[in-house]
């Protein structure tokens, strides 16, 4: 569980699970039943770390400041338009 929690950001996804399988909430330690409504949660988004978790701890630790996501943590790269507008307004005046 511990390295669940180290991560430095979450990525957040709504489950579709199928299985009639319990899983155990990694945010609150408590059994999450076969079928129900709830969220994947990956540790800075790789899948083979994911963890099945209620929707209402999900909401609870974001809002606690316990669960960041990535564009909490890292700052959001400039998309194409806004890199060719700054190399358009940083070229020699024609």
């Amino acid at each position: 569980m511990a390295e669940f929690r180290d991560a430095r950001w979450y990525a957040v996804r709504p489950a579709s699970n199928t299985k009639p399988t319990t899983y155990r909430c990694p945010l609150c330690g408590k059994l999450l039943p076969a079928l129900s409504d709830h969220l994947l949660v990956l540790p800075e988004g790789d899948p083979s770390r994911r963890r099945h978790a209620h929707k209402a701890c999900v909401l609870n630790a974001r809002r606690a400041g316990r669960l960041p996501l990535r564009e909490d943590v890292e700052p959001r790269r400039p998309g194409l338009l806004d890199r060719l507008r700054r190399r358009r307004g940083s070229g020699s005046p024609g």
